[in-house]
C-alpha cells in the first residue's frame, strides 16, 4: 500500500480552548486550553499533535503510554491520563470525539462530489422539465428525469438516476450508482453508492394457474436526515407509502420490503430484511442480519439482537433475540444451558471411549 495517502485535507490547527466547547467538553485545567491539535488518533496509535478519546475500559492501560497530545475521556477516567497529555472532560467521550472530528474534517460528514465544478455536468442528462435549483450538483452519466426536482446543496453522483416527479430535498447526498425513482427524499439524506430506492414491491396473487402480479402503484418517502447505506433496497408501497422516518440510519445492503413503516432515529445493521407491511415505532434497533416478518409491529425502543428472526409482534422497550425471537434473558439462558449439555454430552462420549480403551 501508497503510505502517507490522505483522502481528507490536513485540518488547520485549532486550540482546545477552542475546541472544548464546541463539542460539549470542559478542560481539566485553564493551562491547557492554548494547547493546538491538528489530527485524530485511536488511543494506541496517536502520535504528537493528535486528539484521541477513550469510552471502552479495555483501552484504559493505553492512557499511561499514548503518544497523542489530547485525550477527551470522562471524569472518572482523568487521574489515569500521563501528566504528558492534555485532558478534555467529557460525560459522553466518544459522541464528544465524534464532534471533533467533523468538525476537524467536514468533507467526511457527506459524500464530495467527484468534480470540484458546480452546477450540471455536460455528461449529464437532465430532462428539460426537470427543477434543478441553485447550487445542486449534477455529475458526469447522472440522468434526471421528467418533471424531478433537486434542492439546492445537493448532490447527485456520476451515472445515478433520478426518475421522473421525484423529489430531491436541499443539501442532500445521492452517490454513484444509486437510483430513485417513484420516490420523495428530504433534506439531508445521504443515499451511499449502489442502493435502490422505489423499485418495485414483490407482490403477485399466488394460484395454481400462475402468478398475478400486482402492480405496486406506492411510493419511497424519506424523511430528512436519513442515512441509506451502499446496496441497500428500499421498495415502493403497493398502495400506500413505504416510509423512512426522520434521522433513521440504515446499514448497508439491507432489504426494506413494501409498505414498510420506520419511525424516527432508528437504526438498522448490515443485512437486515424488513418484509412487507411490517411497522417498527421510533428509536429501535435491528442488529445484523435480523428478519422481520411481515405486517409485524415493533414498538418503539425495542432492540432485536444480530441474526434474530422476529415473527410476532413486539411490545415497546423490550430486548429480544433468537430465532423466533423471544426475551433476551430467556435466548441467553437457554443457550448456557445448551452449552452446559453440549459440555456434558462430549464429557460422557470421552468417558465411553475411555471405557472401551480399557
Amino acid at each position: 500500500m501508497a503510505e502517507g495517502i490522505s483522502f481528507f485535507d490536513a485540518p488547520a490547527p485549532i486550540t482546545l480552548g477552542e475546541l472544548a466547547p464546541l463539542i460539549g467538553c470542559t478542560l481539566a485545567s485553564d493551562d491547557i486550553s492554548g494547547v493546538s491539535v491538528l489530527s485524530v488518533a485511536p488511543i494506541e496509535a496517536a502520535a504528537a499533535g493528535a486528539l484521541t478519546f477513550l469510552s471502552n475500559a479495555k483501552y484504559i492501560a493505553s492512557l499511561n503510554d499514548t503518544g497523542a497530545s489530547a485525550v477527551i475521556c470522562s471524569a472518572s477516567h482523568a487521574e489515569r491520563v500521563s501528566a504528558t497529555v492534555s485532558v478534555l472532560i467529557s460525560d459522553d467521550p466518544y459522541r464528544s470525539f465524534a464532534r471533533a472530528v467533523g468538525l476537524m474534517f467536514p468533507s467526511g460528514m457527506r459524500p464530495q462530489p467527484f468534480s470540484t465544478k458546480a452546477g450540471v455536468s455536460p455528461q449529464a442528462h437532465v430532462d428539460p422539465t426537470a427543477e434543478i435549483e441553485d447550487g445542486a450538483i449534477i455529475e458526469a452519466g447522472a440522468v434526471i428525469g421528467a418533471k424531478a426536482r433537486i434542492g439546492a446543496g445537493s448532490l447527485i453522483g456520476p451515472t445515478a438516476i433520478v426518475g421522473p416527479n421525484v423529489h430531491i430535498g436541499r443539501n442532500s447526498s445521492i452517490c454513484g450508482g444509486v437510483s430513485v425513482v417513484h420516490s420523495i427524499i428530504g433534506d439531508r439524506v445521504i443515499v451511499h453508492n449502489g442502493a435502490r430506492l422505489g423499485c418495485d414491491g414483490f407482490g403477485f396473487s399466488m394460484g395454481a394457474g400462475g402468478h398475478l402480479k400486482i402492480p405496486q402503484i406506492g411510493r419511497v418517502v424519506v424523511q430528512d436526515d436519513v442515512e441509506i447505506g451502499a446496496n441497500t433496497t428500499i421498495d415502493r408501497g403497493a398502495n400506500r407509502d413505504t416510509i423512512i422516518g426522520e434521522g433513521t440510519k440504515i446499514d448497508n445492503q439491507v432489504m426494506i420490503g413494501h409498505n414498510v413503516q420506520i419511525g424516527r432515529h432508528c437504526v438498522i445493521v448490515a443485512q437486515s430484511g424488513i418484509a412487507g407491511s411490517a411497522e417498527l415505532g421510533d428509536y429501535v434497533v435491528l442488529g445484523g442480519k435480523c428478519a422481520v416478518n411481515g405486517h409485524v409491529k415493533i414498538g418503539s425502543g425495542a432492540q432485536i439482537a444480530g441474526l434474530s428472526g422476529v415473527s410476532e409482534n413486539v411490545a415497546p422497550g423490550m430486548q429480544l433475540g433468537g430465532v423466533p425471537a423471544r426475551p433476551i434473558k430467556i435466548w441467553m439462558r437457554e443457550i448456557a444451558r445448551l452449552k452446559r449439555e453440549a459440555r456434558a454430552a462430549e464429557g460422557d462420549r470421552k468417558s465411553k471411549e475411555g471405557n472401551r480403551d480399557e
